[in-house]
């Protein structure tokens, strides 16, 4: 056996991986990083929240949970984003998250939305929006004013986001069940259009250990090319000029920088730089043999190994006029 080889069976041994999964990581980020990657997963994530101004003022909301025992801290350059050190009562069984003052919501989640910058009076479309945490988020920057017409083709969880919409105070939403790879056939010409993709959720690791044996290579494969699919419609439905950001809480990047360069390839759509700073530049050279367009390195990456959130990515696009 190579040492290399070795090195692979005693990361995955130690730390519950599946071999491919460590090759991997190992060429994406080298031996040093990968190590501390994998250590940083094991050590969970802080919970975060997002204060829902459409129902409760921020500064009400902050001191109505700290009379109540919550220790918060404001997410620097994230609106509305906390984190929460010490929780009294359980977060999702207090009467104020009935009443939809807040929405629990990972931190690196709340990103896309406030790359998008959805305004009021735009028509906005959620492409893959249930169980809601982005669709209610984008309400929130519209202040309700304007249309955002959610997508998906989950039942289960086209029932969630209803329910979210409702108890957040959301009334600007039309929601409708359908495969978002067919959007184009609705005739919709949007502002702006959020696709935060179906994908493995291999970023997810730090909250769901099971994932770390719950894919192979190929379910990668697969949804890469569902993202892609994707990414397509959600071109074609929106104006010129008009803006996407795309996002998964994906490791790998086939599912990630492999989409965007595919719609840089098909679709009259160009790379945007974002206000959002943090993180870690894409991919943008030579990844698993694949030669990205150099316009990626403006998307973001974020690890919990130096972002102390759970795995993310998140692309801005802007369909040419």
């Amino acid at each position: 056996m190579s040492r290399e080889d070795q090195i692979i069976q005693d990361l995955a041994k130690t730390y519950g991986y599946k071999e491919y999964m460590i090759t991997r990581y190992l060429e994406m980020f080298g031996n040093e990083e990968t190590v501390q990657f994998l250590k940083a997963n094991e050590q969970g994530l802080i919970p975060t929240l997002r204060c829902n101004t459409l129902r409760i003022d921020e500064e009400d909301f902050v001191n109505l949970f700290t009379k109540k025992g919550f220790v918060i801290e404001k997410i620097p350059l994230i609106a509305h984003g906390y984190r929460v050190f010490k929780t009294p009562f359980p977060l999702g069984a207090t009467n104020e998250y009935l009443l939809g003052f807040y929405f629990l919501q990972s931190e690196a989640s709340m990103i896309p939305v406030q790359v998008l910058d959805p305004k009021p009076g735009e028509i906005v479309i959620d492409l893959a929006a249930a169980p809601g945490a982005k669709t209610t988020q984008i309400a929130q920057f519209m202040r309700n004013k304007g249309v955002i017409i959610g997508i998906d083709i989950n039942r289960k969880r086209t029932k969630s986001l209803r329910s979210n919409l409702s108890r957040c105070g959301v009334y600007n939403a039309l929601i409708i069940r359908m495969d978002g790879r067919q959007i184009s056939g609705l005739g919709i010409q949007a502002d702006k259009v959020l696709l935060d993709a179906p994908c493995t959720g291999e970023g997810l690791i730090p909250r769901d250990p099971t994932r770390k044996t719950s894919r192979e290579l190929k379910d990668i494969l697969y949804v890469s090319e569902l993202q892609k699919s994707l990414i397509d419609a959600a071109v074609a439905c929106l104006k010129p000029g008009g803006s996407l950001v795309y996002s998964t809480c994906a490791i790998a990047p086939e599912e990630n920088e492999f989409v965007i360069d595919h719609a840089l390839k098909n679709e009259d759509i160009h790379v945007r730089k974002m206000d959002f700073n943090g993180g870690s530049p894409a991919f943008s050279d030579v990844i698993f043999e694949k030669t990205l367009h150099p316009s990626i390195k403006e998307a973001r990456r974020l690890y919990p190994h130096k972002d102390g959130t759970e795995g993310f990515f998140i692309c801005k696009l802007q369909k040419d006029s």
